[in-house]
């Protein structure tokens, strides 16, 4: 199997593991507090599906296929944890935009984007590491 294929895969499949337990359980609450009156009665599978893949095909081109051959823990995770800020930076928009957003909602997401990434990128170095060794 092709190291970065392996990357992908691990990295999409803790992405989703890690939002279901976020979005569904840990944050629910506070999500529904903050902004319940936005928030659709059913999430909208397919764009989460969609958000998943491409913020895995992010992890792999952006950080882990640059540094292939020189990665190191630290720097495999700080640069997910920098890719996910700059991602999660989105939410500053809402800011800008919207009426009413909640300050300490985006600081948290920005938190929780940054740990996310960071946390996939680790899984994507994990599987490049152990596809690279079979």
């Amino acid at each position: 199997m092709n190291r970065f294929v392996a990357a992908y895969v691990a990295a999409a499949l803790l992405m989703a593991a890690l939002d279901m337990l976020w979005l569904g359980v840990i944050a629910k609450t506070m999500y529904q507090q903050a902004i319940g009156h936005l928030m659709a009665d059913k999430p909208n599978v397919a764009a989460a599906l969609i958000f998943c893949a491409l913020s895995a095909v992010g992890v792999v081109v952006s950080v882990l296929v640059p540094q292939a051959d020189e990665a190191t823990w630290g720097r495999t995770l700080l640069m997910g944890a920098l890719f996910g800020f700059f991602a999660y930076a989105t939410y500053l928009s809402n800011l800008a935009t919207l009426r009413n957003w909640p300050v300490r909602l985006t600081l948290i997401d920005l938190v929780w984007g940054s740990s996310r990434t960071a946390a996939m990128a680790g899984a994507g170095k994990a599987a490049v590491d152990w596809v690279s060794k079979a």
